[in-house]
């Protein structure tokens, strides 16, 4: 399914000299996006607030290959001279406050980013007239707290946050919305993924990453809750692909303007299941029984108990599902981190 899928949507011909906006390069997505649009021939235009370099894209040999720009989006004027230089093909925002517990202590900065980086760029895309496609990423927190016996998350939830990152993630969804409609009728689709891991995945308070830390002896776990909440996760490379086919189909076909695409694997995961199988996968069954004591009694506070979503709608539109299991996904994670960090400290990827 991936190779065919492949085939018809990463074709050179169509992505060849194509000039692709990706607005938070330097992000765990944007640098796994770049990388594999790059090998498909298309001119990647970087904007990034940060001004160390991704050290997934030098580990990956790529940094040279982009048009780097070091532009915060909620600054307007600053962001029009940037995309005023180019004719911009396709856009992917990408450019999110993605951690939960810093949204949660300092929730104005959230909103900022999240929903006025969004209308900035949106409101400077709307006369640029090269554009012919541009996904919006959201989040499976837009939909907020439903019960487990109400999941998996559909298109049709209706949108019900409550904590900070979650409400910035709706808001730039609705907005984006807004920009979708026969108002203006920008060409856009907004995903509402599962949580993304994978090569590349350097903020290491997010469970995988930080899992895997601890499984390779580099700092200890630190919990969040009790582990019993469940999640779904989606392999990046996946998440590259469906990008990259919804780019595709919507710079062909305008019908399908404004149009929203859950993707997960349409199962919830344990938090503590996913500890326990990393655990195995290193051969580390004692560390997931310390980790396991620590989790106990542990209460998780200002997020959702219970999120996972299906795919039903982008397979029957386009035919595409994950083609990587959890297991999979894993170890090809462990082994990608074992690599890295030898070459780099992990204490440089953590905010002072």
């Amino acid at each position: 399914m991936r190779i065919k899928m492949l085939q018809k949507y990463t074709s050179k011909k169509f992505w060849n000299k194509k000039t692709v906006l990706i607005t938070g390069i330097n992000g765990f997505v944007g640098g796994n996006l770049a990388k594999h649009l790059l090998s498909y021939g298309a001119i990647v235009i970087g904007v990034t607030n940060k001004l160390k370099k991704n050290k997934f894209l030098e580990f990956e040999n790529i940094l040279s290959d982009i048009r780097f720009h070091n532009v915060d989006i909620r600054e307007i004027r600053k962001l029009s001279k940037i995309i005023n230089l180019y004719n911009i093909d396709i856009c992917f925002h990408l450019a999110a406050q993605v951690d939960v517990n810093q949204a949660r202590a300092n929730p104005y900065d959230t909103f900022e980013t999240n929903i006025k980086g969004t209308y900035n760029l949106l409101e400077l895309l709307r006369n640029h007239e090269s554009i012919k496609s541009i996904i919006i990423a959201s989040s499976d927190k837009a939909y907020g707290e439903y019960k487990n016996k109400d999941l998996p998350y559909t298109e049709k939830h209706d949108l019900r946050p409550i904590y900070p990152y979650d409400v910035s993630k709706a808001s730039a969804d609705l907005i984006a919305k807004s920009y979708s409609s026969e108002l203006y009728n920008l060409p856009i689709i907004i995903t509402r993924f599962a949580n993304i891991y994978g090569p590349g995945q350097l903020n290491f308070t997010a469970l995988i990453p930080d899992c895997i830390l601890a499984n390779l002896g580099y700092r200890k776990f630190l919990p969040r809750g009790n582990g019993n909440n469940k999640r779904d996760f989606l392999y990046i490379d996946d998440v590259c692909d469906l990008y990259i086919c919804l780019a595709f189909n919507l710079f062909k076909n305008n019908k399908i303007i404004g149009q929203v695409y859950n993707a997960g694997t349409g199962e919830g995961y344990r938090v503590k299941d996913i500890i326990k199988h990393i655990c195995l996968l290193n051969n580390n069954l004692n560390l997931y029984k310390k980790i396991k004591e620590e989790l106990k009694n542990k209460k998780l506070i200002g997020e959702i108990q219970h999120q996972f979503m299906t795919y039903k709608k982008i397979l029957n539109s386009f035919g595409w599902k994950p083609s990587h299991t959890l297991e999979e996904g894993l170890k090809k994670s462990l082994i990608w981190y074992s690599r890295f960090l030898k070459k780099y400290n992990f204490k440089y990827f953590i905010d002072k």
